[in-house]
């Protein structure tokens, strides 16, 4: 089918919205239910020098959106939960991209984007700024990552879909803007060879102001869950098109545990820290972070357990590592909470 009819260049179906939607409306999980910040990002122990973190929340920054959306789609979509954000900085306003779901953790999401300047949130009008209008994307448009790249910026997102085989698949997709408001989608980042239809990360070096960082003169992606089992590495010239090789990258051994996915990578001078999630000895669900010298990114220098989960990446906010979760939300409340790292 892929070499005859792309799935993600088929336009979506209202009856496959629908669907998508009234499943979403009955989604409960109780490990997900009960997920917060703080489980992963407010203790450390014994904290080596080049751990980032713990955090602790700034209510300051709290975002809550107001009333719902016009639904582009026409299915009666509305949201009670947002998470999952990225935050970015240009100029004198700081640009939020969550994703909004009709459940906490359920499908059928939507991205969302509101703007802080001058002291308050001002959620877009134009929300949602992305959300399906291909087949891939029947069952949902969710946890955005944005970089800024050579005066441009690129979104990726995942999209779920279920094949004809009723599995749910996830593929990575893109977009690009030129002031961060208006998207254009470019479609899948993560081809289907390399996924196997099944593909989360798109985790790509940034620094502290949410630049994409070049490494050996290109830029990197680390694929984490899915893809047939295979740690894969993707490279580019410029942040659009990709081409990947499995390159492991990740030995949690020390910990002990198993790996769910990488969340972000952070760069600060000569070494980069990445942040994962990932199930511990006991099979819980905990955070890590690995170190690596930018001269060496696959070579994994130490691991400490702790991390801030930001799958979005962190952003240094007023000088500290900071990010944004909406997981600590009481059940029904739309609020997103930021928290930045302790100073020592």
């Amino acid at each position: 089918r892929r070499s005859v009819d792309p799935v993600d260049t088929v336009p979506v179906t209202a009856d496959a919205l629908r669907a998508s939607y009234r499943e979403a409306l009955e989604h409960t999980n109780a490990l997900t239910d009960r997920i917060s910040a703080d489980q992963f990002s407010a203790r450390y122990e014994d904290r080596p020098e080049w751990v980032i973190g713990p955090f602790e929340r700034d209510d300051r920054l709290t975002f809550r959106p107001e009333g719902q959306w016009d639904d582009p789609t026409g299915v009666g979509w509305t949201s009670d939960s947002v998470f999952n954000p990225t935050v970015i900085e240009a100029g004198d306003a700081l640009h939020l991209f969550y994703r909004a779901s009709p459940r906490k953790e359920s499908t059928a999401s939507r991205i969302g984007h509101a703007v802080h300047r001058d002291g308050v949130w001002h959620d877009d009008p134009a929300n949602p700024v992305v959300y399906p209008t291909t087949a891939n994307e029947a069952l949902g448009c969710e946890d955005p990552k944005v970089y800024e790249a050579d005066g441009r910026y690129v979104l990726f997102y995942n999209a779920i879909w279920r094949t004809e085989a009723g599995d749910v698949a996830c593929d990575i997709m893109s977009a690009v803007s030129d002031d961060l408001t208006t998207w254009r989608k470019l479609g899948l980042a993560v081809p289907y060879s390399v996924s196997q239809g099944w593909a989360k990360g798109a985790v790509v070096p940034r620094d502290e102001h949410g630049r994409a960082v070049r490494i050996g003169g290109e830029y990197l992606m680390f694929l984490s869950e899915g893809c047939g089992g295979r740690p894969m590495v993707g490279r580019s010239d410029d942040l659009l098109t990709w081409r990947f090789e499995e390159q492991p990258y990740l030995d949690l051994s020390p910990l002990p545990g198993s790996l769910y996915e990488v969340a972000c990578a952070a760069v600060e001078g000569d070494r980069m820290v990445l942040d994962f999630f990932y199930a511990d000895a006991a099979g819980d669900f905990a955070a890590g972070q690995a170190l690596y010298a930018l001269d060496a990114p696959f070579t994994q220098l130490a691991l400490h357990r702790g991390g801030s989960l930001a799958w979005g990446g962190l952003q240094k906010l007023g000088g500290r590592w900071s990010f944004a979760q909406g997981w600590d939300a009481a059940p029904g409340e739309r609020e997103l909470f930021f928290y930045r790292e302790v100073i020592r």
